[in-house]
């Protein structure tokens, strides 16, 4: 039988009831002094003879380890950024105190053995517009762009109700004005009679001198009536040749044998009889020229305005031309000379015609007139050249080449395009001094060839100058030169920029797609040889 508990255990089962973490406090204030209490022995307690005290080496070492590969990698990190930043340095340094090297070229004025080569544009010798002369639709159409005319030809009806009522109108006064002659002579008759009468009777005294006057008057009056009478029917009859004329107009025929390049109307058009382009009074329709104002289109070479007369449009119905006409029998071009080489152009001088359209055959032409005067705004002479056509593979329009072969002028300095600069908004070249410092010096250009560009002022034969300009040279600068290489000693240097320019050839005042064709053709065999070897090492693989 277990024994009873104390009073004292009764009074710990109390309190642990009445304060229920109590019995927790307790037992870990107990814990709490058992073991302060056995760290104050051990503390005091002196080292047991048994254990080993700690090893300071292995920790020295481990220092020593770690401070090694610090000084490993800083080393290897550092100190060759360090020495590679100084070499770029140095190198910068060096850099921007070295003079620059350049490439020279000593110039001379150009050997001229082609002659004076200017481009023009071929023109029709002769060519008109057709208008309407009457108002009214077009209810025939005859012909049409291409089709070759006879001069009368009939080549569109117009349409003018209007127009024929007014001739039968004109018609009706003509004969109206006739009935009034008549009607003025049988009163002339009347007052003949009348004044002789008066006359005897006056002289026998019968009427008085005053009755006499009276009938005397009458019948002068009566003679000049019928003198407006018959003016009148003049008058009237004038008016019906012109309506008639007119009506003649409602007929559109060719002014000229040619060839049709233009029709603006088709059936059921309204045209009308103002005779002037868009019914301003200007000449040709918008877009085409004609005489010698074709010329002012030549330095633009192909660059100028293109005919609008190709396709059909209401050009009728504002006034203007029907249709465009032209003689190519023999075709004319409108050249502008450079002033230079004025003096030498004459009239009768032969001329070799180059075209593009027919690139492996050439034309020969002459001159036939000039402008006799050069032009303030282009310093040109306006010139014409006509060349035979009669077999009709020319066509109006094309783009040409002249070269006058005859004149010889004394060659002209070309320099490469990229030795010209714009400095301060003038065209500079940089020569190299004697004691190899650039000096930027203005100069005048003439025609461009691309890849040279001709020099009318500022050089002289025997100066060097820069062939490529940066932004180093500049005024005054120090430079290093070097001889440009020629094109059998570097197959990247530029073409001799000392010859002519080959017949043909781009300038200022022509088309740039025309171009050396020597040149073209050499380049499209090189390419032909390349894609050669190609197909063959192709096909050996």
């Amino acid at each position: 039988m277990p024994p009873y508990p104390s009073n004292q255990d009764n009074q710990k089962i109390g309190d642990s009831f009445a304060d229920p973490n109590s019995l927790d406090d307790q037992k870990l204030g107990n814990a709490f002094v058992e073991t302060n209490s056995s760290k104050k022995k051990k503390h005091h307690e002196a080292p047991q003879p048994n254990k080993k005290p700690v090893n300071g080496r292995i920790l020295f070492f481990f220092i020593l380890g770690v401070v090694i590969v610090f000084l490993i990698v800083f080393l290897v990190g550092f100190l060759p950024r360090h020495s590679r930043n100084k070499e770029i340095e140095a190198r910068a340094k060096d850099q921007k105190d070295a003079v620059p090297i350049v490439q020279t070229l000593k110039i001379k004025r150009a050997q001229d053995t082609a002659g004076l080569t200017v481009p023009g544009t071929t023109t029709p010798l002769i060519e008109a517009y057709v208008y309407a002369r009457s108002n009214g639709y077009i209810s025939r159409r005859l012909v049409d762009i291409g089709d070759h005319v006879r001069k009368g030809q009939l080549l569109a009806v117009i349409d003018s109700p209007d127009l024929d009522q007014q001739v039968d109108q004109a018609r009706e006064q003509v004969s109206q004005a006739e009935s009034q002659v008549a009607q003025q002579k049988a009163q002339l008759d009347l007052a003949t009679v009348t004044v002789k009468r008066y006359r005897v009777l006056v002289a026998k005294g019968v009427f008085s001198k005053q009755d006499g006057d009276q009938r005397e008057t009458d019948y002068q009056g009566q003679v000049a009536n019928v003198a407006a009478a018959e003016r009148n029917v003049e008058a009237f009859k004038a008016n019906l040749r012109r309506t008639i004329a007119l009506q003649s107009y409602e007929r559109v025929t060719a002014p000229f044998d040619g060839v049709i390049t233009a029709r603006n109307v088709d059936v059921g058009a309204l045209v009308s009889a103002s005779g002037s382009a868009n019914g301003s009074g200007a000449g040709a329709p918008q877009g085409q020229q004609t005489g010698s104002a074709a010329g002012a289109s030549n330095n633009s070479g192909t660059s100028g305005s293109s005919s609008t007369a190709a396709s059909p449009s209401t050009g009728g119905g504002q006034g203007g031309a029907l249709f465009a006409i032209a003689q190519v029998q023999r075709l004319r071009i409108l050249v502008s000379v450079p002033e230079g080489y004025a003096p030498s152009v004459f009239v009768g001088q032969h001329a070799t015609v180059n075209l593009q359209g027919a690139p492996d055959t050439s034309f020969y032409g002459d001159v036939t007139r000039t402008a006799s005067a050069i032009d303030q705004n282009t310093r040109t002479l306006l010139t014409e050249v006509q060349i035979d056509n009669k077999s009709g593979k020319l066509l109006s329009g094309m783009y040409a080449v002249v070269t006058f072969d005859a004149i010889k002028g004394t060659g002209s300095i070309l320099v490469p395009s990229d030795a010209i600069a714009i400095r301060k908004d003038k065209s500079v070249v940089a020569i190299l001094t004697s004691d190899n410092k650039v000096h930027m010096q203005p100069v005048q250009i003439g025609r461009d060839y691309g890849p040279s560009t001709e020099i009318t002022s500022g050089l002289k034969d025997g100066d060097t100058i820069i062939t490529e300009i940066t932004d180093d040279i500049t005024e005054g600068a120090a430079v290093k030169p070097k001889t440009a290489n020629g094109p059998g000693e570097n197959p990247d240097a530029k073409p001799n920029i000392n010859q002519p320019a080959p017949p043909g050839g781009p300038s200022q005042y022509g088309n740039q797609s025309i171009t050396d064709q020597n040149m073209q053709g050499a380049n499209a065999k090189s390419q032909q040889k390349v894609s050669g070897k190609k197909q063959d090492s192709g096909s050996k693989q």
